[in-house]
C-alpha cells in the first residue's frame, strides 16, 4: 500500500465533511492544498503527536538515532494518539544513526509500530534498499548541491526501484520569495533529474510570497519541524495549512512529479 502517494494525492483534493450513517464520526471539510503537510517531532510525545494531527497535519515524522530499540516502545503509543485525531495519518521514522546494525527484523518491528516509511541519508548502507519490507516505504534524504554535474550524478537514484520519495535536505525559509527564475531553474534541474515525489523542509515563518515560490518548486509535501510548545506548533500548522490552501492550483495547471520517469 503506497501510503505516501495516497497522502500526496489526498492533499490536492477537497474532502467533504459528514459522517458515515446516523452515528458515524463527523469529518471536517478539507480544502485542496498545494502540498501535504508533515510535522517533524523531536520526541515520541503522545500529546504532541495528537495535537499536530488535530491542528491539520497530514502526517508525522519522528526521529530515532538507532541506538536504543527499547525507546521505540513509546513510539507506538504516540502513533496511536495521532490516529485518534485522524485514522489516515501517515507516519515516518527518520533514522539518524545505527544503520550498520539494522537488519530485516528491525525494519519489520518498525513497520509493526504503524510506521509507513523510513528516511535514510545518502551515506546509509545501500543494502537497506534491497531488504524490501512489505508496506514499509523508503525515503532517501538528498542534499542540494551546486554544480552542473550534480543533476547528472543524482539521477542515478532512479536505478533503485524501492525508493518511494526523496527528502530534499535543506531548509526553505523566509528567503524563498527572493528566489529568481534562474535560482528556481537550478533547483528544478535536480528535481527533474530525481523524478521522485519530494518532501521539502520548510520554516514556520514563510510568507504568502514564499508559498507561491514553493509552488514553482514542484514538491509533493512540506516538512515543518515542531518548535516550542504544543500551542505554538498548532498555530504554526494552522497558518501553514491556510497558506497551502491559498496558493493551491488545479493539477491541470501545476505540473507535479508524482512518479519516476
Amino acid at each position: 500500500m503506497a501510503k505516501l502517494q495516497d497522502m500526496f494525492t489526498q492533499a490536492r483534493r477537497a474532502q467533504g465533511g459528514g459522517g458515515l450513517g446516523f452515528v458515524g464520526k463527523s469529518k471536517p471539510t478539507s480544502k485542496p492544498r498545494a502540498a501535504a503537510l508533515v510535522v517533524e517531532l523531536a520526541n515520541f510525545d503522545e500529546g504532541s503527536a495528537e495535537a499536530a494531527i488535530k491542528a491539520g497535519a497530514d502526517g508525522l515524522l519522528f526521529t530515532w538515532d538507532g541506538k536504543n530499540s527499547s525507546s521505540l516502545d513509546t513510539l507506538k503509543k504516540a502513533i496511536d494518539s495521532a490516529k485518534a485525531g485522524s485514522e489516515n495519518v501517515v507516519c515516518g521514522l527518520n533514522i539518524t544513526g545505527g544503520w550498520d546494525k539494522l537488519e530485516r527484523e528491525n525494519l519489520e518491528h518498525i513497520k509493526e509500530l504503524s510506521i509507513n516509511y523510513i528516511v535514510l541519508p545518502m551515506h546509509a548502507p545501500a543494502r537497506l534498499l534491497a531488504l524490501d519490507v512489505k508496506d514499509l516505504e523508503v525515503v532517501v534524504s538528498v542534499p542540494m548541491q551546486e554544480g552542473d554535474m550534480y543533476p547528472l550524478f543524482i539521477r542515478n537514484l532512479a536505478a533503485f526501484d524501492n525508493i518511494a520519495a526523496v527528502r530534499l535536505d535543506f531548509w526553505l525559509g523566509g528567503e524563498a520569495s527572493t528566489m529568481t527564475i534562474e535560482d528556481v531553474l537550478h533547483y528544478r534541474a535536480v528535481r527533474e533529474a530525481l523524478r521522485f515525489p519530494a518532501l521539502l523542509n520548510i520554516r514556520e515563518n514563510i510568507s504568502e510570497d514564499d508559498a507561491y515560490t514553493l509552488v514553482t518548486l514542484g514538491v509533493q509535501a512540506v516538512v515543518l519541524k515542531a518548535s516550542g510548545t504544543d500551542t505554538t506548533t498548532k498555530k504554526q500548522i494552522t497558518a501553514l495549512r491556510e497558506l497551502l490552501e491559498k496558493v493551491h492550483h488545479d493539477d491541470k495547471d501545476t505540473p507535479s512529479l508524482s512518479s519516476k520517469a
